[in-house]
């Protein structure tokens, strides 16, 4: 499970002033946890999609996978928060069927969302994964017109336009280019966007609490994907094809993927709790910076000169985006 734009299955917090001052080796804390809670959902999901020895190109079950580690953590982790206070922001797990219901469509999203995601970073470089996914901000802007009829100021229509140019210069210039990847990256954007809109008109059924509303987008998403995956031949092929299931090592692999996906929403609750708006703003896109120097790195991903323009025009935009609205909640 990932998201950054992807990662984020927890809706973003208001603005809260006058918050307590915490402990700057709390702050740190926090921030670190994020980064590293993050960019392990982004490299391991690479890893085990189309980059170790395990190579398993199969989103549809690797998605389905992950989830059902991540109901398995929350069930748990619900269990040991009536116990013990370090657990106790996890609600003990619940499951209504008139609730479900209205939450389903969300769920649907949702699944569409992972799922594309996973497609394009099995079919992207890493390098690339963050311009494929950058239009996220475009349609944010576009869902957020139509349907909620709100509309956007021209700051940060500005910073979209940026990220638009970046996303066509940064795929002109791309060296591996896959069509498909690109456009599994428009659709995880665009699923992305609506997520959000829909986070938001969902979250009164459930009092607001995140967690309660993971509880059961996890578990109806579990439902819904998993007649995806029989259906979709992935069973079929995976018992052809793959000749290491009975390798505790990949199975450790595909875990720490799920573990990873579920760890995200923990270190976003912890890093909107213990920094500012403008730090989780900041962190948010250093983070971003950081993932594309990191692929580089390990997986020697060739950049053109084109393409590097359109990575930092895409990390660009979508700074002075973050940094826009940030600044226009302050002001409300």
């Amino acid at each position: 499970m990932s998201t950054d734009k992807d990662d984020k299955f927890l809706p973003s917090p208001a603005v809260q002033r006058g918050a307590p001052q915490h402990p700057l080796s709390l702050i740190i804390s926090a921030i670190a946890f994020y980064w590293v809670a993050s960019l392990s959902v982004v490299f391991l999901n690479k890893t085990i999609l189309s980059g170790s020895e395990y190579k398993f190109p199969y989103p549809l079950f690797v998605t389905l996978y992950q989830l059902i580690v991540a109901l398995v953590l929350l069930v748990v982790c619900g269990q040991l928060g009536k116990r013990n206070r370090s657990f106790s922001m996890i609600p003990p797990f619940e499951f209504d069927l008139d609730i479900a219901r209205k939450i389903a469509p969300l769920s649907v999203v949702y699944v569409l969302m992972l799922t594309l995601n996973n497609l394009c970073l099995q079919l992207v470089e890493v390098t690339f994964y963050q311009v494929a996914r950058s239009l996220s901000i475009f349609f944010n802007i576009l869902l957020t017109y139509t349907m909620l009829r709100q509309k956007t100021s021209p700051a940060a229509m500005l910073a979209c336009a940026v990220v638009v140019l970046g996303f066509f210069v940064g795929s002109y210039g791309e060296s591996n280019f896959s069509w498909a990847g690109l456009w599994a990256g428009v659709g995880s954007s665009i699923f992305v966007a609506l997520y959000g809109i829909y986070v938001k008109k969902t979250l009164a059924l459930i009092d607001n609490n995140q967690w309660r509303l993971l509880h059961y987008n996890t578990a109806i998403s579990i439902v819904l994907l998993t007649p995806i995956v029989l259906f979709s031949g992935e069973l079929g092929e995976i018992n052809r094809e793959v000749y290491f299931l009975g390798d505790l090592g990949f199975w450790i692999l595909m875990t720490l993927t799920g573990v990873a996906g579920f760890l995200i929403n923990t270190a976003m609750f912890l890093q909107i709790k213990y920094t500012t708006a403008l730090t989780n703003t900041i962190s948010g896109t250093a983070k971003s910076c950081v993932q594309t120097l990191l692929a580089m790195v390990f997986y020697q991903n060739p950049i053109t000169a084109m393409n590097g323009f359109g990575i930092f025009l895409s990390l660009l935009g979508s700074g002075m985006y973050s940094w826009v609205r940030y600044a226009e909640m302050q002001r409300r």
